[in-house]
């Protein structure tokens, strides 16, 4: 499928095409990869076992690799050695998970001290993404940890894994978090946003940045093409 509307490919440029399933193999992310420079999706999302990439020389595809992943129990000092070899083998941005835990019991001296670990061994142009699991969090929680996620230099606040069972990213949510970050940061919505009207709304209230396993049945229907639609229970 050949998406030529301009809508779609403007729409492109904002997707990490992700591809996290546990089962994925070495194949299924070779053709993620294609599939993502077909699409011109902006970057490829998968887990840091495969690395490094085989991108083809000039395609405009950038590489992210999650961290931490999913449940963010990791110690500071693993993330961050995790995080520095995923750049070492070819990373561009690294989308981290933060420590729930001490977000719930208030801690977001740590939930900084967490970030600011993985910020030290990946300095700009390396984009950091923190991954605050938006929907286990309450209001005053998503703006603490977005406000941490500040203070430690991070580049964007990501909504969800889209592997915990509270659910993934909501409008209410993105809402608050590009309030609190006021566009100092990113925005990055993922988790469950499966449709173009659940995109365009993400986008209205202000993500910048959209994980989607589902892409090209969405960019198809943004260039009015007809396609399968995204199985249920993905990213």
């Amino acid at each position: 499928m050949s998406l030529t509307a301009t809508p779609a490919l403007a729409l492109a440029r904002l997707v990490d095409h992700t591809l996290l399933k546990p089962e994925a193999t070495e194949a299924d992310v070779a053709a993620h990869v294609a599939e993502a420079i077909e699409l011109g999706a902006y970057s490829v999302c998968v887990s840091p076992s495969f690395l490094p990439l085989a991108v083809p020389a000039g395609a405009e595809l950038k590489v992210a690799v999650v961290c931490g992943f999913p449940s963010g129990k990791h110690t500071s000092s693993v993330k961050a050695a995790e995080a520095a070899q995923s750049i070492a083998r070819g990373a561009d941005e690294i989308d981290m998970v933060i420590d729930l835990g001490a977000a719930k019991a208030g801690r977001f001296d740590l939930v900084e001290a967490d970030i600011a670990a993985v910020r030290a061994v990946i300095p700009a142009p390396h984009v950091l993404k923190v991954i605050i699991e938006s929907a286990v969090l309450t209001d005053d929680e998503i703006v603490a940890a977005c406000r941490a996620a500040m203070a430690a230099r991070a580049d964007f606040v990501k909504t969800s894994t889209g592997f915990h069972p509270a659910g993934g990213a909501t409008l209410e949510a993105v809402a608050l978090m590009a309030k609190t970050v006021d566009g100092e940061l990113g925005v990055k919505a993922s988790g469950g946003i499966r449709t173009l009207e659940a995109v365009e709304a993400m986008i209205a209230v202000g993500a910048t940045r959209l994980g989607l396993s589902g892409t090209r049945a969405i960019l198809a229907e943004a260039a009015g093409l007809a396609v399968e639609p995204e199985a249920p229970g993905s990213y």
